[in-house]
């Protein structure tokens, strides 16, 4: 396995001092779109229950809970300890201690299902995101599966200028982050930002089968409410998700997402350790 560095400072002040996660997936219409779509496209992906999860990233426990809910035994794992103590208090049928996603002390194969809904967009060099899939491969059970979640490369520009955050001054930065898909333009953490290429090209590199890909929000999202208003069910919510459904599939447009969905199944003669 590749040595891991340090955990991220920034990272794990940005969301213990600066950011509330907690209620993301709530507290407005885009975050409600990304929460039921991801939750859609799992449904359709996991195992029977019990499986054993592995939620790598998990935050604060939004997966975590709904999956321990429907009767999957969960493991989660974060970076930021208060977002592990969030999910002990908030889902206590879930484990949930301190990791980093690209080494992690637990015995391979101890899972049914890896979920790296979160890292690969805190990671901004390639090869530490080739190395968090591979210890994700590795702790994988042969035939298990594997989802991950990234950031879309155009979804920051669209995203601030939607909230009408790009002026004259930020536009460099911004166009900078689209260009190099690191961000380094404020307004959120360390982050790395994908292509669908890349995407599967990560995936190539660590050894892993190419993954579906599935656009999570679909083309559409940037027409909800950036104010944070409280509308989820209206028509206009209903025709975005319809949308996001219908072209969740299709290579011309999964890049407008906002996020993006990665799963392979692991070969049943999958080499457990070899990361």
């Amino acid at each position: 396995m590749t040595e891991s560095r340090p955990a991220e400072p920034d990272i794990v002040r940005y969301y213990t001092d600066v950011f509330v996660e907690a209620d993301r997936l709530e507290r407005t219409p885009l975050g409600r779109l990304e929460g039921l779509r991801t939750r859609q496209v799992l449904t359709r992906l996991l195992p029977a229950t019990p499986a054993t999860v592995l939620d790598v990233g998990g935050g604060p426990g939004a997966y975590a809970g709904w999956l321990a809910a429907a009767g999957h035994r969960v493991h989660l794992v974060d970076l930021v300890p208060a977002h592990a103590a969030a999910a002990r208090r908030a889902c206590p049928a879930v484990r949930a201690t301190v990791g980093d996603a690209r080494r992690l002390p637990l015995v391979d194969g101890c899972a049914d299902v890896t979920l790296l809904l979160g890292p690969l967009y805190h990671l901004t060099a390639r090869a530490d995101r080739v190395a968090a899939l591979r210890e994700a491969a590795r702790l994988t059970r042969p035939g298990g599966l594997l989802v991950t979640a990234t950031i879309s490369r155009q979804a920051p520009l669209m995203d601030l200028i939607r909230q009408g955050r790009v002026d004259d001054r930020t536009r460099p930065a911004h166009l900078r982050t689209y260009a190099t898909g690191v961000n380094d333009a404020g307004g959120f953490t360390t982050a790395y930002f994908h292509r669908p290429a890349e995407v599967l090209d990560e995936f190539a590199a660590a050894g892993l089968p190419r993954p579906d890909l599935y656009g999570v929000e679909g083309p559409l999202w940037p027409l909800l409410d950036a104010t944070g208003g409280p509308e989820s069910d209206g028509p206009l919510f209903a025709e975005v998700l319809h949308c996001a459904t219908v072209f969740e599939r299709d290579p011309e447009v999964s890049g407008a997402s906002a996020h993006l969905l990665a799963a392979t199944r692991l070969g049943a003669d999958h080499p457990a350790g070899d990361g």
